[in-house]
């Protein structure tokens, strides 16, 4: 059922310093990322929206009006391409962006009565990909608990990596 790696014939310890690409943790994600992305990508076509765009839209559906700041911190993007996206979904009239009445550098992002629209719509797209993939709902659940118990170790390894 599953890719077999060389990693399968060997122990841990020697696989965990291969420079075999497919013992690699990072490619193993890579492929994997691209792979759900390309799933998504048929269901979001549907709904005229790229993956990137998709994610933008779970964040304000989620808590509504936002800043760009804050939008960028919990799409885990850097400003630089949050702006790009938040400009094109602009363009197709999916949001709005204004400056905040009590600090002018401060850009809010909402959701037009057209992005409002599609939400209904989007609420499709968890289920459909769980079909289209095979996994169970509590397959989803272990992967996303384990991958979010990943980025919390690696970005705290990052962070002590930058103080020394």
């Amino acid at each position: 059922m599953g890719r077999v790696t060389p990693q399968d014939d060997r122990d841990d310890e020697e696989a965990a310093g291969s420079l075999l690409l497919d013992d690699q943790l990072c490619f193993a994600l890579y492929a994997a990322q691209r792979a759900v992305t390309a799933a998504y990508r048929p269901l979001l076509d549907d709904l005229g929206l790229t993956y990137p765009q998709y994610l933008v839209l779970l964040v304000l559906w989620e808590h509504g009006e936002t800043s760009v700041k804050d939008l960028a911190r919990a799409l885990r993007l850097d400003y630089g391409t949050v702006s790009p996206l938040l400009k094109r979904l602009e363009g197709a009239g999916l949001v709005r962006r204004e400056r905040a009445a009590d600090d002018e550098r401060s850009v809010l992002i909402a959701c037009t009565e057209r992005a409002e629209e599609l939400r209904e719509r989007a609420a499709r797209v968890p289920g459909a990909l769980l079909t289209t993939t095979g996994l169970s709902a509590q397959e989803v659940a272990r992967l996303r608990s384990e991958l979010w118990q990943l980025t919390e170790r690696a970005d705290t390894a990052a962070v002590r990596r930058r103080g020394h």
